[in-house]
């Protein structure tokens, strides 16, 4: 039964990819507020839509970690300042998803990189983060990043980092820290950044897309 469910959610996943390039924003328990940036995602769907060639429905959902409608998309948005915390149910059923074929961006709003390595530990234990070279695609599949990862927002002086999950040898979570890539995407009254500062943040979140979509 449990192998017929496997199979089951990749199907679901695999046509939703066939049907429509669709994206949805993660909610999770722990107090962490997954609601932050509300207009980020948005704003980085249309520039997607103006700048990638991409085809992306313009209204982010919400998705529940715990819930089998994250197999409804093959990208999942996930942000936040705080505590991330996945239940055991809630651990198996992410774990499914990027299995199968599903991608999870997760960008650190600044303060949840120390509560997200640990339950990422508890929910991935045989998967071990790696930081991303900047040779990596994912820096170049349609704009150019010789150097990783922009940094977006400066807080504490530390480095931007891209760090990833591979499972057999593909790329199902890239957790992006130390930037605030979200914060560039906002619309710009939030934050008041240059334009250049919002263009290379939102043309990181397009890479990000655009390879997700394509890997």
């Amino acid at each position: 039964m449990k192998q017929l469910t496997y199979y089951l959610t990749i199907l679901t996943l695999v046509t939703a990819q066939l049907q429509a390039q669709e994206v949805a924003i993660l909610k999770y328990n722990g107090g962490g507020d997954w609601y932050a940036n509300p207009t980020a995602l948005p704003n980085l769907i249309k520039f997607c839509n103006e700048n990638a060639g991409t085809e992306i429905n313009e209204k982010p959902q919400t998705v529940e970690v715990g819930s089998s409608t994250i197999f409804q998309y093959p990208f999942l948005h996930m942000t936040g300042h705080g505590n991330v915390v996945f239940s055991d149910e809630e651990a198996e059923n992410l774990r499914t998803y990027l299995f199968s074929g599903g991608f999870l961006h997760i960008d650190d709003n600044y303060g949840m990189a120390p509560y997200l390595k640990k339950t990422l530990e508890k929910a991935f234990p045989n998967n071990t983060l790696e930081e991303l070279g900047s040779d990596h695609p994912i820096f170049k599949v349609v704009f150019k990043f010789p150097e990783g990862v922009p940094k977006i927002h400066e807080h504490d002086g530390k480095r931007p980092q891209a760090l990833g999950l591979f499972h057999e040898n593909r790329l199902i979570l890239l957790f992006t820290t130390e930037s605030d890539l979200g914060d560039g995407w906002e619309d710009p009254s939030v934050h008041n950044d240059p334009k250049e500062i919002r263009t290379k943040a939102l043309q990181m979140g397009a890479n990000i897309m655009v390879y997700a979509f394509k890997n």
